[in-house]
């Protein structure tokens, strides 16, 4: 793999990341929806980078869907790259609550 091949995954990954942190930003909470948490990016050891917080509020298939992909992507790159990490376990949340219609995680 050539640097540009590398450089065309990393702005693939850059656009689908800022299109799931949008939708997902969009998620309100209120009586009627649950917060929820998903596995978001891969480290090179294969465990999430972190934890993306969102709603029932919005098309939950649509953004599982693109986190499957932004995932694999991530994992894609860290192979083609050939990088390395800590391989520390990043904890999802212990709970999430909803305040001021906002899903927020509780470590």
């Amino acid at each position: 793999m050539d640097d540009d091949d590398s450089l065309t995954l990393e702005e693939e990954l850059l656009a689908l990341g800022n299109t799931i942190e949008d939708l997902a930003s969009t998620s309100v909470c209120n009586e009627a929806t649950e917060c929820k948490y998903i596995g978001y990016g891969s480290k090179p050891c294969g465990e999430p980078s972190t934890y993306l917080i969102y709603s029932t509020s919005i098309d939950i298939e649509k953004l599982e869907q693109m986190v499957a992909e932004y995932n694999q992507k991530s994992s894609d790159l860290n192979i083609k790259l050939g990088r390395i990490s800590d391989c520390m376990f990043v904890s999802p949340p212990v709970s999430l609550n909803c305040e001021n219609n906002t899903c927020v995680a509780v470590y």
